[in-house]
């Protein structure tokens, strides 16, 4: 039961928020990933260090599985190990979009 949950929520979560990922600002993820996300990820490749306990977004955005939607889904639930960053639906899109420009 808990599956079939969990796979309803994120399945209306994707269809929720694609719009969002594709007509996501990069430029504001950049901006956001620098204030809430450099501390601990290496966000931009002129960065020199990040935390060794997090992976940088070029690594993030190059994974098999790596999807922006999910992504977005992730970055609007809080997490014990990341700040509480209260990002917008349209925030969160942004910064999603800014992890797969630092995969290219």
């Amino acid at each position: 039961m808990r599956q079939i949950v969990s796979g309803l929520v994120l399945l209306i979560a994707i269809i929720a928020i694609p719009p969002a990922v594709f007509a996501a600002d990069v430029a504001n993820g950049e901006k956001l990933a620098k204030r809430w996300c450099a501390a601990c990820h290496v966000v931009a490749a002129d960065q020199k260090s990040g935390n060794t306990q997090a992976a940088p977004f070029s690594a993030t955005a190059k994974l098999p599985d790596f999807d922006a939607a999910k992504l977005a889904l992730y970055l609007l639930t809080p997490h014990p190990k990341m700040p509480d960053m209260a990002l917008s639906r349209s925030e969160a899109a942004d910064l999603a979009a800014f992890i797969v420009h630092q995969g290219r």
